[in-house]
């Protein structure tokens, strides 16, 4: 069997080597020529999986160790008979975790308590639902927002998106969809990003494109965080000089979210082959005793995710895709014993 691997899979070598033959390629660079011959395609979010790729491929099977799905035609797999699984809330944790760390270093920063700021949550899937349940245990109110999930479930404590843009914090954790019922291409836009306000701390940590950036740029806010961009690595120059946080697509870039994407497509792989799984690769993430001894959150985040090196790692822009592939070891917090209690929601 051939399997084509995007070489930032996390320890691809490792966990699909039982498979057959690995050819490890930049997720930029697999094309139609490159899967021809294969039986098994794995990918990251840097490979656009449609027709283009796969017509004419021997490919039966294709997995992708992120959540985001914006890169994958499933219509064109299914109307295909190409299985697909996608690691769906493998690095809900991690980003979840990015989002705290970068609160509580606000509040520090302009002196304010967060437990009397309300949180504007917009996409309460794997990713939001993680950030506000930490959130609540902080004692941080959170205005959730999801028409997608009130349309299929009762929720009467969810509100309306003007209500959570108008949160003195907001937070994007939407995927990235053009059509449907409820698409959130630009869903912050001309005619509703009047509710950010001047004292408004605003993320996007949900996908590029989800926030109109042409009205941003032009928009005062206190504070903007920014891990997804549109046009990525040719990003927003003025959004990124001008923003807290400006950090490369890296908020689910944790140990624990890299390997959780692979060891999840590893498992339906598994399933779809008929074949018994290795238990002791479930076992790869074993970093030993993490201590830290801060007296407070704030340098206790700090000293677990330093955000500062993320930020400064792009401030030439040609580093952008190769720091995203070679980022830093970055555990999440479950792994440390610490002196101060985190939000281990």
């Amino acid at each position: 069997m051939k399997l084509i691997i995007d070489d930032a899979c996390y320890a691809y070598e490792k966990i699909f080597g039982d498979f057959g033959n690995i050819t490890p390629m930049a997720g930029r660079d697999i094309n139609a020529n490159s899967v021809k011959n294969a039986d098994v395609l794995i990918v990251r979010s840097r490979t656009r999986v449609d027709e283009k790729l796969l017509a004419g491929s021997c490919i039966k099977f294709v997995g992708s160790t992120v959540a985001g799905l914006d890169h994958i035609d499933q219509n064109y797999l299914k109307g295909n008979n190409i299985a697909f699984f996608s690691a769906q809330g493998c690095n809900a944790m991690a980003v979840a975790e990015f989002v705290i760390s970068a609160i509580v270093n606000l509040a520090d920063k302009h002196s304010f308590d967060y437990r009397n700021k309300t949180l504007g949550i917009i996409g309460v899937g794997n990713v939001g639902s993680r950030l506000a349940a930490k959130a609540e245990l902080l004692g941080i109110k959170t205005l959730l927002n999801d028409p997608p999930r009130q349309d299929q479930e009762d929720l009467p404590h969810f509100v309306d998106l003007n209500s959570a843009l108008s949160a003195d914090i907001v937070s994007f954790h939407t995927p990235l969809s053009f059509d449907g019922k409820h698409p959130s291409y630009q869903l912050l836009n001309e005619n509703n990003f009047h509710h950010i306000s001047k004292k408004t701390i605003l993320f996007n940590a949900a996908r590029g494109g989800v926030i109109k950036e042409e009205i941003w740029q032009k928009t005062s806010t206190l504070e903007n965080i920014i891990d997804c961009w549109e046009n990525e690595p040719n990003i927003n120059q003025t959004l990124q000089k001008n923003a807290y946080w400006a950090t490369p697509h890296i908020a689910g870039h944790s140990v624990d979210a890299k390997f959780m994407g692979s060891f999840m497509v590893y498992q339906t792989l598994c399933d779809f082959l008929n074949i018994t799984q290795n238990e002791d690769i479930k076992h790869l993430i074993n970093p030993g005793s993490l201590s830290v001894d801060q007296k407070n959150l704030k340098d206790t985040l700090t000293e677990i995710y330093d955000f500062q090196q993320d930020t400064n790692a792009i401030q030439n822009l040609n580093n952008f895709e190769t720091y995203r592939r070679n980022y830093p070891i970055r555990y999440e917090w479950h792994h440390y014993h610490s002196q101060t209690k985190l939000p281990m929601a």
